[in-house]
């Protein structure tokens, strides 16, 4: 799988990233998010950066086998169908409709989404690369992993696709929960978080949780360095140098 450079410094700002014309990825505040409904947008993000291995179950009942059909086909043939301008505005603002995209052929044979519209002089386009820069974006805005697992039989296959059955089913019996909610309360009464429960709502989420990341990392590494300076405690030459330093990478 290739990886696009993802300018990080640009997403902790929070600055708009062009994909293409006429599509430009917004990065939603905290209170944007809850605006809109914490669990209906996490599962419109999930949902676009899916994979076959994601919806396994869902594909072999109506006879597609999750591990032959790529990402970008699962996304052109049924994915982003789900979602119209007025869901997908808070990333896309309100011009894109993915869901009325029309698939056709280039005439290298290529699969292109095209979205044409009265009154404006560019149609909007989306062919394999440009979805494969909204799905990496969204992947790091979010701190998403592309699922890599491979069914490498017939008989594993069908435990990917069982256990996935069982695990939504299983679900849906549980009432639903907030993620963000558990992090915000524990930020904003964490030392050193420089928020409080009114001002940590104007955050964007790449922000903010490059800060629930960083704070844990920090005090990680204090911990370790506390303990090994005591004298009584870990032998910090046999810590990794990453574990220590609370300024390096997060991603």
């Amino acid at each position: 799988m290739k990886k696009l450079n993802i300018d990080y410094l640009n997403l902790y700002r929070g600055s708009a990233l062009e994909i293409c014309g006429g599509i430009t990825l917004h990065i939603p505040t905290l209170s944007e998010i809850c605006d809109y409904g914490e669990i209906r947008y996490y599962q419109m993000v999930t949902t676009l950066c899916s994979t076959g291995i994601d919806f396994c179950w869902q594909l072999d009942d109506i006879g597609i086998p999750f591990d032959e059909i790529s990402d970008y086909q699962l996304f052109y043939q049924l994915l982003r169908k789900y979602y119209t301008a007025d869901d997908s505005k808070i990333l896309f603002g309100s011009r894109l409709d993915l869901s009325k995209m029309q698939a056709c052929v280039d005439p290298k044979n290529n699969i292109l989404l095209v979205q044409r519209e009265e009154g404006c002089d560019d149609d909007i386009v989306i062919d394999e690369n440009i979805y494969f820069k909204i799905v990496s974006c969204l992947r790091a805005i979010h701190n998403l992993k592309r699922d890599d697992r491979i069914a490498g039989t017939n008989s594993c296959r069908r435990a990917f696709i069982e256990d996935a059955r069982m695990e939504y089913e299983a679900r849906k019996l549980e009432p639903a929960k907030s993620t963000l909610l558990p992090m915000i309360s524990t930020m904003v009464n964490s030392e050193g978080f420089k928020r409080n429960d009114q001002t940590v709502w104007d955050m964007n989420i790449f922000a903010f949780m490059d800060s629930v990341k960083r704070i844990a990392k920090i005090r990680n590494a204090d911990l370790l360095l506390r303990s090994g300076y005591s004298g009584f405690g870990i032998d910090l030459k046999k810590i990794k140098k990453e574990e220590l330093n609370y300024m390096g990478e997060l991603h």
